[in-house]
């Protein structure tokens, strides 16, 4: 009795987030899974269990595969940018340089536009046309005598069409990432710092002797937004160019096949195929963090 009264209103609070996240979260990813595994083509539903087929279908399908190679190389390249950017500027700002408010405030900005509005504004930088018609980034390099840095981006062959559209997705999450790691900066006690330039350690090497091995925590945080991130990037990769196999990944070509060929069961292979992928980063970080907090 004694427990029910202490945890009787808690729980009784919590209830309907409850049932909703079960509901709506975990009940909707168990109906996937289950469409998945049965034969729903067309728009009447069908459950008839086939098993893997789905599965087994899409690893032969040679649009699938080459989705998945492409959002490999999207998310190599975009971790590793997003990742190299926000701790520079994080760098920069740790310094405490005059101003640094307004360029914080600066650095943030883009993650405040929807990634709809940063897939036209990079669709506009790099835009492949010639002559007249040339802008963005092409017409910057042609107008300073930079020529050989013109070329076709997001339209080129691949690899380098997925790296031009991972370089957009980048400068969007990088002020994220640079708070991230400017909060980490930041949390170091001065005293530590204190302790070494006793020594006469320069700047830099306190910086790195001490500073750095401190933002260990916030790199693993950071990684597993920026991958879990890039497994789901929807928006800005159609808004760009919603036709181009060069830059399709599995989250696009999960929507043509459920939207367009109505294959709902293979559409569902594919999200619960990215579910597993995006649970493989994120639930070994929450074990790991739940044994840290445990030994502390």
């Amino acid at each position: 009795m004694y427990r029910l009264r202490r945890w009787g209103p808690a729980i009784l609070l919590i209830s309907p987030s409850l049932v909703l996240i079960g509901v709506f979260v975990y009940g909707f990813l168990g109906w996937n899974v289950t469409v998945s595994l049965s034969d729903w083509r067309g728009l009447r539903p069908s459950y008839d269990y086939i098993g893997f087929e789905n599965y087994t279908r899409l690893a032969e399908d040679g649009r699938f595969t080459n989705s998945v190679g492409n959002v490999i190389v999207f998310t190599v390249v975009f971790v590793l940018g997003a990742l190299f950017v926000g701790f520079f500027l994080a760098y920069l700002l740790e310094r405490r340089i005059r101003g640094d408010g307004f360029f914080r405030a600066m650095f943030l900005f883009p993650m405040a536009i929807s990634l709809i509005a940063v897939a036209i504004i990079w669709r506009w930088l790099m835009n492949n046309s010639t002559g007249a018609q040339q802008t963005g980034l092409n017409r910057l390099f042609s107008s300073i005598g930079l020529d050989f840095l013109v070329n076709d981006w997001f339209k080129a062959d691949q690899p380098f069409a997925v790296m031009a559209v991972a370089i957009a997705a980048g400068w969007a999450l990088s002020g994220y990432i640079m708070a991230l790691f400017l909060a980490g900066m930041r949390g170091v006690s001065d005293d530590l710092r204190e302790a070494a330039r006793v020594d006469g350690a320069s700047e830099w090497r306190v910086f790195w002797h001490v500073v750095t091995p401190m933002l260990l925590a916030v790199l693993m945080s950071a990684v597993v937004i920026l991958v879990h991130i890039s497994f789901k990037t929807f928006d800005l990769i159609f808004a760009m160019d919603s036709e181009s196999r060069l830059i399709e990944t599995p989250a696009i070509y999960m929507w043509f096949t459920t939207f367009d060929a109505f294959n709902f069961n293979r559409g569902a292979a594919i999200a619960t195929l990215l579910m597993v992928g995006v649970s493989a980063v994120i639930v070994p970080y929450i074990w790991y963090s739940m044994r840290a907090e445990r030994r502390q």
